[in-house]
């Protein structure tokens, strides 16, 4: 049952494609049509909607942009959903709708479900819905770590398990030595460091500082400089409020707010409003006296003692000695003290923490290397699985005596870890490096695809590689293009009963030039250009009955009309619905 459906996409002004719409369905459909005629371009627009990389050359001459439209129907709670409502995207009726336009300029634009978003995101969200399947795929499968990353794939938990403890130490392995390194190589500019902080703290220990006491100094500094001032405008000040006792006939504040309260205590009860000013005379008069005692009790404390202004000066001496270096105040510089100690003693604890992190670093290589055995040991179960069932499909490919099997191996590293008894290097994925072998008859040597495989048979172990995943981690929707590069005749059919097999549990997009492919497909598409050299709406259109047969013909002989590839056509295909 398919889960997601490419159900549709429109193309404008890309390649030769002038206006074209691509109906599509479940099932396999294959893609056909004379040389040059466009049907690269449904690849090309599949990837663009996908996240691939927009070309400007892509953009049809005389147009300013190129735009490709798709329609894809998936489930509610499918990831691709979910991640595009993330997004701020909108399903309709079902399906994901995804443009993307390049500009002649080069500049991209992409919308999902009717929200502008990244080109990126349309990449994360084919990784769940379409495998596409091109040349530059299948030169991507000759590399090392794709094959590596197929076999992992292929395994499912029996690899990501182990794989995902080991990656779990490689990190915490990698951030331990990278502290020891920071360490061991800084040690120098550590310990001066070090010994700039000590002084530093030994300095602010010799002083004694307190919270806030250079701005008490600086107040009692103020207070001695100005002293004799200060005890005169005291003298002078309480003589005003309480008079001098030695002058009985003097006239002062109090003397006189005294007589005014008397005055009116005399008469209050004849008027209750000078009660109430009575009242206040005398809250007046008793104030005056509390300020009076207050100043008199000030000019008999003042201290104007000149040791003790020197005393204070040389104090504020020596905190300004600190604050030029430490902080703009003695809180500040008590501040930076703080910081100092637990900074230095960090420093001092050198060599406890090198020793530490040692011993931890030893302990987590110890711990890796038995991760990556259990990764070596559960890939090595896989690949035997997995080259027997691609091996099995190959034999159904017209490649019945090809072997394929998997060289894991392992390369020396004095400064690697330890698994086996030897010490190998190792990275974030493990200490294996795979490779996908092929011997394609009897007493051929396995060796490298990349050396071992032709075009046709790299076609074709991609495709068994494709249908066994079918099995065990399928994707909605496959298109290939040119899978059947290089190849012919028997191998063609075989070709095309694969797809179609990979059709039942998936929607399969074929671009071909083979009639024994196109014969098997559920449906097909022919592109076709106008007069003028443009596809447009009309030019991409289903065939049927009288039309399938006649577009087979001419793939057959290029003669639609000919009698014999007609017959030729109308067997192949009913060899392909017996088949099905």
């Amino acid at each position: 049952m398919v889960c997601s459906v490419l159900e549709e996409m429109r193309i404008r002004s890309l390649g030769v494609i002038d206006d074209a719409v691509v109906e599509l369905s479940p099932g396999f459909t294959a893609v056909t049509g004379e040389t040059g005629a466009g049907k690269t371009m449904v690849v090309t627009s599949l990837g663009l909607l996908l996240g691939g990389r927009a070309d400007p050359a892509l953009v049809r001459i005389g147009a300013d942009k190129a735009v490709v439209e798709g329609r894809i129907a998936v489930p509610a709670d499918a990831t691709a959903v979910v991640r595009a409502e993330e997004a701020g995207a909108e399903l309709d009726d079902g399906a994901l709708l995804i443009t993307r336009t390049v500009s002649a300029e080069g500049r991209s634009r992409a919308h999902l479900g009717g929200r502008s978003v990244p080109v990126g995101l349309l990449a994360e969200l084919a990784d769940d819905l379409v495998a596409v399947h091109g040349q530059t795929d299948q030169q991507g499968l000759l590399k090392s770590s794709r094959q590596r990353q197929a076999l992992d794939r292929y395994a499912g938990d029996a690899v990501a398990v182990p794989l995902a403890a080991y990656s779990e130490a490689y990190r915490r392995l990698r951030a331990v030595s990278a502290e020891l390194e920071e360490i061991t190589t800084r040690a120098r500019e550590r310990a001066q460091e070090a010994d700039l902080l000590r002084y530093g703290l030994d300095e602010i220990a010799a002083v004694e500082p307190r919270p806030g006491e250079d701005a008490e100094l600086a107040e009692e500094a103020e207070r001695l400089g100005h002293a004799e001032a200060l005890a005169s405008a005291a003298t002078a000040a309480h003589a005003a409020l309480a008079g001098i006792p030695e002058d009985p006939e003097g006239i002062d504040a109090s003397t006189l707010v005294a007589g005014a309260h008397r005055a009116l205590e005399a008469v209050r009860s004849h008027d209750p409003a000078l009660g109430a000013l009575a009242d206040r005379a005398g809250e007046i008069g008793i104030l005056l006296g509390d300020v009076a005692g207050e100043l008199a009790g000030y000019a008999d404390d003042l201290d104007a003692d000149p040791l003790r202004l020197a005393a204070v000066e040389e104090r504020r001496a020596a905190l300004t000695a600190l604050t030029r270096k430490y902080g703009e105040d003695v809180d500040a510089v008590l501040a930076w003290a703080e910081q100092s100690a637990a900074r230095l003693t960090e420093l001092d604890g050198d060599d406890e923490r090198t020793g530490e992190l040692t011993a931890e670093r030893d302990a987590l290589r110890a711990e890796l290397g038995g991760l990556a055995q259990a990764l070596t040991d559960a890939r090595a179960e896989a690949a035997e699985r997995f080259a027997a069932a691609v091996t099995a499909e190959l034999a159904s490919l017209a490649m019945p005596h090809a072997r394929v099997s998997f060289d894991i191996r392992q390369t020396e590293d004095p400064e690697g870890v330890e698994v086996g008894g030897r010490t190998v290097a190792y990275g974030p994925s493990g200490v294996d490096e795979v490779e996908l072998l092929l011997a394609p008859h009897p007493g051929a040597p396995p060796r490298p695809i990349a050396k071992g495989a032709s075009g046709g048979e790299l076609s074709r172990v991609m495709l068994a590689v494709e249908v066994v995943f079918a099995g065990t981690d399928p994707v909605p929707t496959y298109l290939f293009d040119e899978v059947d590069a290089g190849v012919g005749g028997k191998a063609a059919v075989e070709i095309g009963r694969r797809l179609a097999k990979l059709a039942r549990t998936a929607q399969v997009v074929v671009v071909t030039h083979l009639p024994q492919v196109a014969a098997f497909a559920d449906r097909q598409l022919l592109v076709e250009k106008t007069d003028d050299g443009s596809v447009t709406r009309s030019g991409v259109k289903v065939l049927e009955g009288e039309d399938r047969i006649r577009e087979l013909s001419r793939m057959l002989a290029g003669q639609e009309d000919s009698e014999t590839a007609r017959a030729h056509a109308e067997e192949l295909l009913a060899t392909a619905r017996a088949d099905l």
